[in-house]
């Protein structure tokens, strides 16, 4: 089969599906909805795994030709530019594709599950679908253009999904903040590709990259890039300070949730770092920056997560933090290292969403863990899976996360022993909140209404398969890429050749000794239990439980419990002086159009009041008025001639 067809075929499955469920989700009934959209991201997973597998047998490709093009048709041509509607097939454009397509099935049979009471099932579906259709173009392009297209796609997916529910203004309100703020970065990301334009003529990746390699470490216009570049990943990938609109998406459905925070959405800045490797190699202080930066976002999410009392909102900050590590990696070049943690990340985030949203749905839609406890036994599945994911994402051996964290911080620790310590740090944060949420919603007495008690119940196999699967990944998934030269880390390497080319020193080979290495592992796992135990002393042996909203708390505590009061800030420093300055604008505006527009009617009712005398109804007015005109004009004819 042709790369061109296998290529065109993986978005068009969910197109498709959006297409037969947005057109028809007044007529389509809603099990037949759930099926069709579930089985096209079903079908692009088949698909994209087939082509995987063809790129590893070298049946028709190669996994050691470079990268495969499939030029659909030509799309845009101004001058000497040239940008083809194209699809990039590679090694790392092949793995984001079994995520986003492998995570996102599951997400869509949970979904089917979750939403299948909701009257708006068919347009949720829908959604879901264009979501994973813009995704795959993000990934797929050969272009920044494509990619671009997908970008914003996703964008605006998201801002449909976060607002599904667009009854509710605060909903509708954490839409449009994700929305504005991802514009604010996404401006950064277009003024990037201009530039890009401007210095090498062309978008394409391999043309783009190949004439970097030409270039110096520390170019100018290659730092200016870079920064522009990022600026969009900051916001689309949740980074200070675009980072606050990623809490407040809690307000759409759980599964959006998963599908945004999981594999799909805020890793699309990571992938942009990952495939612009080399121009992110060229420019060291750009990735210094981005250190500097990760782990500002890693720590203050951490501790933000620390006080939460919402389940979906201590994922969330979580979520925020897990992508601050995942720029902590690619700041020290470690780009396999990065994609690895986005791999293992979206297997046990995607999970542990999941997870809540079953929890939400047992306790009839309450998110709040201070009413919740007790649930392991009433349910059991959700527990086993939901221990599992916390386990993973808290760093311990031998889940998933423990690997992928440990090499992260195995590479920043020869670039930066603060860095490393600092990132010890929030892992040990990560570990003790991530126990918390799972020591006072399972564990304990239930704390919850009598009503909520009685009707606590396991979720269907609908919603529970995809958490027993996912489970199943968040174990074994580590075994990718274990210490001492794992399977991802020879599959990725030849997207990293030019990267090699131009600064063979960041690519070295470590000089971590063995023993060293097994230290920084002891490390690492030592802090993250610890702050297991510390957490069970709070929460099981004391059996604590966080105090009210009204209650009053220290004023460390009462700044983190606030968030460290950004979004205020923002709201006296950005908001109301642009809106002062719109109300400004609006009055100004408002009083000189109105101005001119009802002066020239005043005019015109004034003239016209006069000139209405003229018609008085006499005739014989209207015959002298005649013959004067007629004398008048044979006059002014005479003298003209003369």
């Amino acid at each position: 089969m042709k790369i061109e067809l296998l290529c065109a075929l993986i978005p068009l499955f969910p197109l498709i599906g959006f297409l037969i469920n947005g057109l028809g989700f007044r007529r389509v009934p809603k099990g037949l909805a759930g099926a069709i959209s579930t089985v096209a991201v079903l079908a692009s997973f088949l698909t994209s795994a087939y082509l995987f597998g063809a790129f590893l047998g070298n049946a028709n490709l190669s996994a050691n030709a470079g990268p495969q093009i499939a030029t659909l048709f030509d799309w845009i041509s101004v001058g000497d530019l040239h940008i083809n509607f194209s699809f990039q097939i590679d090694q790392l454009s092949l793995l984001m594709l079994l995520v986003v397509t492998g995570v996102g099935s599951l997400i869509h049979l949970y979904s089917i599950g979750y939403m299948s009471h909701d009257e708006g099932f068919g347009k949720f579906m829908a959604f879901l679908n264009l979501f994973i259709f813009f995704m795959l173009l993000l990934v797929m392009g050969s272009n920044y253009v494509i990619m671009f297209i997908g970008w914003e796609g996703v964008g605006l997916c998201s801002y449909l999904l976060i607002g599904f529910w667009n009854k509710n203004i605060s909903y509708n309100n954490a839409a449009r903040k994700a929305f504005v703020m991802n514009r604010i970065g996404d401006l950064g990301f277009l003024l990037g590709i201009f530039m890009l334009i401007n210095t090498f003529g062309t978008v394409e990746y391999v043309d783009i990259f190949k004439q970097a390699t030409s270039l110096a470490v520390g170019d100018k216009t290659i730092l200016a890039i870079t920064l522009l570049l990022f600026v969009g990943a900051m916001g689309k990938s949740a980074q200070v300070p675009l980072y606050t609109w990623l809490p407040d998406a809690m307000a759409g459905p759980t599964p959006v949730s998963a599908l945004i925070h999981a594999a799909t959405m805020v890793t699309a800045g990571i992938y942009m770092v990952v495939r612009s490797n080399v121009l992110y190699t060229l420019a060291p202080l750009t990735l210094e920056i981005i250190g500097g930066i990760a782990i500002v976002t890693a720590l203050l999410a951490a501790s933000i997560g620390l006080l939460q009392n919402d389940i979906k909102k201590v994922l969330a900050y979580s979520t925020v933090s897990q992508l601050g590590y995942m720029f902590l990696g690619l700041s020290a070049t470690a780009y396999t290292a990065g994609m690895f943690h986005v791999i293992t990340h979206a297997f046990f985030k995607a999970l542990l969403f999941l997870g809540a949203g079953s929890v939400i749905h047992a306790m009839s839609d309450e998110q709040d863990i201070r009413k919740m406890g007790g649930l392991r036994k009433a349910l059991p599945v959700t527990f086993i899976t939901f221990l599992i994911g916390t386990i993973a994402i808290s760093g311990l051996p031998p889940f998933a996360g423990f690997f992928s964290k440990d090499e992260i911080l195995a590479h920043v620790f020869e670039h930066n022993k603060l860095l490393w310590g600092l990132g010890v740090l929030g892992s040990g944060l990560t570990s003790f909140y991530m126990f918390r949420l799972l020591f006072l919603t399972f564990f304990g007495e239930f704390r919850g209404t009598e009503e909520q008690r009685h009707h606590l119940h396991e979720s269907p196999a609908t919603m529970t398969a995809p958490l027993v699967v996912l489970a199943i990944l968040s174990i074994i998934g580590g075994g990718l890429n274990l210490p001492g030269g794992g399977w991802l880390s020879g599959f990725m390497a030849p997207i990293f050749e030019g990267s090699k080319q131009v600064s063979p020193e960041a690519f070295a080979e470590s000089t971590i000794e063995h023993s060293t290495e097994y230290i920084l592992m002891a490390v690492s796992a030592g802090v993250a239990l610890l702050a297991l135990i510390i957490a069970y002393v709070m929460y099981i042996s004391r059996q604590a439980v966080p105090a009210p909203e009204s209650a009053e708390r220290s004023l460390p505590e009462q700044v983190i419990y606030n968030k460290y009061y950004v979004d205020e800030l923002y709201e006296t420093i950005i908001v109301r002086p642009i809106r002062g300055l719109g109300d400004a604008f609006y009055s100004f505006g408002e009083g000189l159009v109105d101005g001119v527009v009802n002066g020239v009617a005043w005019v015109v009712q004034k003239i016209s009041a006069q000139l209405r005398l003229l018609q008085s109804g006499s005739i014989g007015f209207y015959v002298l008025a005649m013959v004067v005109s007629i004398v008048v004009i044979f006059a002014l004819r005479f003298f003209i001639r003369l």
